[in-house]
């Protein structure tokens, strides 16, 4: 390293994101700590501060890094920190900053999020923003944002929100392309317009009877969990659809013609009937389609599948994934599988998926026989995992 140029070197370690790492890198040599106001991007691990000891706070010791450094344009920070401190690193960083991703660690800290400013407020200095994703968030009250002109995606993970809040936010974020909400509670009705949203991955945690209206004329893949009212209006461009309800039912689903989908996932314990038929409809150009559903019927009644006819023939059907947990209803099981070969012209994968099928039922044996019997009548196209 000591015959290299100054400027290789300040290329070399400029390419250093590991709080730690830098760190070192600065104890080194004089040469090597000139090279960290070149740094483009900075990671705090959670554990960046076990067994320190020193007279400074984490707040300050972060503080003081990122005061050293130009032009940083991502900073990821999942070690403890403070409002205070957020917004004095964001008084440094603002202009430059792209990328933002913060371990939050409030989602059972009321207090913390009713103070002023709470730590979602600080972010709104960030304007420049095009990425921000955030870990473990309280959203009790609306915060306290400008209009992120720049931001083109939000990711929130594992949250507690209200649905004023959630609204209020994404106001804030009229630009994005990709949304992701996974693991939150709390969401009762989402009504999402966003004109530039291309992805949205939604995932409701709770008793899965949420309600969901999608107003995005641009959204091409859309995976939706924990909802029982799904309408989306604008699906011209909607490639990838997947719709999961795993403590729920899935009620009502209100989808304009998917011309253009080209895989449909549909799962949970039980959809009505009504819902499976309309989105067998509007996938008429499907290709590779995937049902996990173990029950139909209207409101609280459980009732098998029916058996399925000619007018939900798909023409570009190229493969199905049916899973199979139970033998009961056997007939109306095989009903379905025949009628998917017969119907689906242009079928070219069929998978039956057995799991935790249980062998001490009499009809078990009758009924796997019956699947052995259809794989090997259709041996190019069915096959058993």
């Amino acid at each position: 390293m000591d015959s290299l140029p100054d400027a290789i070197v300040q290329y070399i370690l400029s390419h250093f994101n590991n709080a730690r790492d830098v760190a070192v890198c600065n104890c080194v040599s004089k040469r090597w700590k000139e090279s960290l106001p070149y740094l483009k991007s900075l990671y705090f691990p959670r554990n960046s501060f076990d067994g320190y000891s020193g007279n400074d706070s984490p707040d300050v010791v972060v503080w003081k890094i990122l005061s050293e450094i130009v032009c940083l344009e991502e900073l990821v920070v999942y070690s403890y920190f403070t409002s205070s401190g957020l917004a004095s690193w964001l008084s440094l960083v603002h202009s430059s900053l792209k990328y933002l991703e913060l371990r939050m660690d409030n989602i059972t800290d009321y207090q913390a999020c009713v103070d002023s400013p709470s730590k979602l407020d600080c972010i709104s200095a960030a304007k420049n923003l095009e990425s921000l994703k955030l870990w473990g968030v309280l959203m009790a009250n609306s915060p306290k944002w400008d209009v992120f002109k720049n931001l083109e995606s939000l990711e929130i993970v594992g949250a507690r929100l209200e649905d004023p809040p959630l609204s209020s936010a994404l106001s804030a974020c009229p630009n994005l392309t990709n949304l992701v909400l996974l693991g939150c509670e709390g969401v009762r009705s989402f009504s999402v317009a966003l004109p530039y949203l291309e992805k949205c991955k939604l995932d409701f945690y709770g008793l899965g009877n949420c309600s969901l209206s999608l107003t995005s004329p641009k959204i091409e893949l859309l995976e939706v969990q924990g909802c029982s009212w799904i309408r989306v209006r604008e699906t011209t461009c909607l490639r990838k659809l997947s719709i999961a309800n795993n403590t729920g039912r899935v009620y009502m689903v209100d989808f304009g013609k998917l011309s253009a989908l080209e895989s449909l996932s549909m799962r949970g314990v039980q959809w009505c009937w009504d819902a499976i038929s309309k989105m067998l409809e509007w996938s008429s150009e499907v290709k590779h389609l995937y049902m996990k559903v173990e029950f139909t019927g209207d409101l609280e009644s459980l009732l098998p599948f029916p058996e399925v006819e000619q007018s939900f023939d798909i023409p570009c059907l190229e493969e199905v994934v049916v899973q199979v947990r139970s033998p009961l209803n056997a007939e109306q099981k095989m009903s379905t599988l025949e009628s998917l070969l017969k119907y689906g012209k242009n079928l070219k994968t069929m998978v039956i998926r057995i799991l935790q099928m249980k062998s001490n039922h009499s009809s078990t044996d009758d009924f796997f026989d019956e699947i052995c019997r259809l794989r090997y009548m259709n041996r190019k196209i069915v096959r058993i995992e």
